[in-house]
This record gives C-alpha cells, sequence and structure tokens, in this order.
C-alpha cells in the first residue's frame, strides 16, 4: 500500500511583498518535483481559520513570477491571535491532512508561525517585509524590488526639484525601521536621512539645509522613514517658517512602495527561498525560518527570529551622512 504524499500549506500573510508570488511558484514546483502536494492557504491566517484551502499544481503557479503582491492575498486576522483561533486553525489542518504548514511574511507573520510551532504543527518560515527588519536574514523578499521603485521615484522628483531649486522631502515606509531611508539615501544621494533609530530635532536640518544652499547646491533631498521622530508634514511647515534657502515640498511615496514587478534580485532570492522551505519541511526540520547569509542560505529557529529585531545598521546611516558632503 502507497504512503500518502507529503501535504504542504503555503500561506502569505501581513504586508504584501514583491516576490512573494515567485516564493510561492517555487513551493509549489519544488512539492511537485518531490512528489509532495500543495494546499494554497487564501488570504493568510484568517484563511487557515476559515480552512480556505486549494490544491495547487504546476499550472496554477503559471504566469505568476513576474507579478507583485500575492496570489493568496493577505489579511489581518484578529481570531487567529487569540488561542481558540489558533485551535481552530489546527483543527482545520488536521481535516485536510496537511503534514506541514510555509509562511512568507514579516515580523507578525514569523510570530503567528511561532505560535503555531509551539503547539507541535511542522512551520519553515520564508522572510518577505520591504523594510528589512527580520532577524537572522541579511535580506527578506520585497526589500530590493521597494528600494529600486523608491530610488525611480527619487531620480524623478530630483529633476523637479533642480529645475525648481527646492528642497524635497520624501517619506519612505518605515514605521520601526530606517532601512528603507537610509539605503534610499545612500543610492539616490540625499543631503540628510531621518530615520526612527536616531532622534532628530528641526535645528540640524535646517542646518544641513542652509549648508547645503551654501556651498553652492540648487536643490536638496531629504529621506524620511516615516516612523522618524518628526513627521514630514510638521517639518516642512516648520522650515517654511525659516530661513534655510529653499522652498520645501513633501512627496509621501505611501503604498507604491510595496507593489510593481520583482527585479531579478527578489525573483531569485524568493525562489531559493521557496526550495529551500520545502527541502527542510521534507527532511524532516522545521520550526526554523529561511534566512539569507552572505551568499548561501541557512535555516534559523523560529524562537530566536521572533525575540530579536534587526536594525537599521547605524554604518550606513554614517555613510549617507559623509556621501552627503
Amino acid at each position: 500500500m502507497n504512503a500518502k504524499p507529503f501535504t504542504i500549506g503555503v500561506l502569505t500573510s501581513g504586508g504584501d511583498a514583491p516576490g512573494m508570488n515567485a516564493a510561492i511558484r517555487a513551493v509549489v514546483r519544488t512539492a511537485i518535483a518531490n512528489n509532495a502536494n500543495v494546499l494554497g492557504i487564501v488570504n493568510g491566517y484568517e484563511g487557515l481559520v476559515n480552512g480556505e484551502f486549494r490544491p495547487m499544481g504546476a499550472r496554477d503557479a503559471g504566469g505568476i513570477l513576474q507579478r507583485g503582491g500575492t496570489i493568496l492575498q493577505t489579511r489581518r486576522s484578529e481570531r487567529f491571535k487569540d488561542p481558540k483561533g489558533q485551535r481552530e486553525a489546527i483543527r482545520r489542518m488536521n481535516e485536510a491532512q496537511m503534514d506541514g504548514l510555509i509562511v512568507i511574511g514579516g515580523d507578525g507573520s514569523l510570530r503567528g508561525a511561532q505560535a503555531l510551532a509551539s503547539q507541535g504543527i511542522k512551520v519553515v518560515g520564508i522572510p518577505a517585509s520591504i523594510d528589512n527588519d527580520i532577524w537572522g536574514s541579511d535580506m527578506a523578499i520585497g526589500v530590493d524590488t521597494a528600494l529600486n521603485t523608491i530610488m525611480e521615484a527619487v531620480d524623478k522628483l530630483r529633476d523637479t526639484a533642480a529645475s525648481h531649486s527646492r528642497a524635497f522631502l520624501i517619506e519612505t515606509m518605515g514605521r520601526n525601521s530606517g532601512y528603507l531611508a537610509v539605503m534610499a539615501g545612500i543610492v539616490c544621494g540625499a543631503e540628510l536621512v531621518l530615520m526612527p533609530e536616531v532622534e532628530s530635532t528641526i535645528e540640524e536640518v535646517s542646518r544641513a539645509l542652509e549648508d547645503a544652499y551654501r556651498r553652492g547646491k540648487n536643490h536638496a533631498i531629504v529621506l524620511v522613514a516615516e516612523g522618524a521622530n518628526i513627521h514630514t508634514t510638521d517639518l516642512a511647515r516648520m522650515l517654511d517658517d525659516m530661513d534655510v534657502g529653499f522652498h520645501t515640498r513633501v512627496t509621501i511615496l505611501g503604498h507604491i512602495q510595496r507593489g510593481g514587478r520583482p527585479t531579478a534580485f527578489d525573483r531569485v532570492l524568493s525562489s531559493r527561498m521557496g526550495v529551500k522551505a520545502v527541502e527542510l519541511l521534507l527532511s524532516g526540520e522545521s520550526n526554523v525560518m529561511v534566512g539569507l547569509k552572505g551568499m548561501g542560505l541557512t535555516s534559523i529557529p523560529l524562537t530566536e527570529v521572533t525575540s530579536q529585531t534587526r536594525p537599521a545598521p547605524s554604518a550606513y546611516y554614517e555613510m549617507a551622512k559623509m556621501l552627503a558632503r
């Protein structure tokens, strides 16, 4: 009598990130290549609680590699945060004869994965967060695409800033992490970066802009993470009351940073992580997250991942300041 094929559930949760679909594709096709079944879980943890499962074959994962967002969709689930909701999710998994689960998402999603792992479910996480704030991985899915989106926007705004001799305050995502802002500051040549990890004052900002004006610059770019201690619109209002040499304009990039076709880097990273996640489950290793270390992939215990936060590196902040001179 043939043994029942290993069945893997896969869900995406939290904020969408370019490359999630590439990871789903890799999970489905790697599982099929290893004679395993895949159940796609629609609407994240809410779908897990509701039992919104659908079998996925090779063709279900076709034509999605280049698409942003997630074909499995994502949704917040207050019910899953409650132990009762988690027990219901486990019951649904058992009814579907699901042997393991792959969770693609950010910090909160991985905490949900850890909650299931603590109750005996075999789980492997894949980090997907444009903020790149997940402990244990040098890079998360979606970061590179988001940075390229910001870079393209800032390059276009610089044309207008230079034409009108203005200072543009450009707000990026990053409620708790300044990674996007500081890296965009480096690749876009910003005069200043404001981020949650570093307290800033209006005096520091005005001095930086005045200094840029005195040195003959005909425009200035300031990258502001949304979680910085000075709000972007408040900063613009205060600067307009000072004589810093430039008139200011505000651009809030918002959710445009989440969407779009994933870059080649994100497609490769997502594919590698999806393959690795399936291989870990099939080899008997679980309750871990796939992480990028240098050029290689490794597995990190979910307990370690969820107990720490990856801060934006201070060295990059200092680099951005030095290169703005």
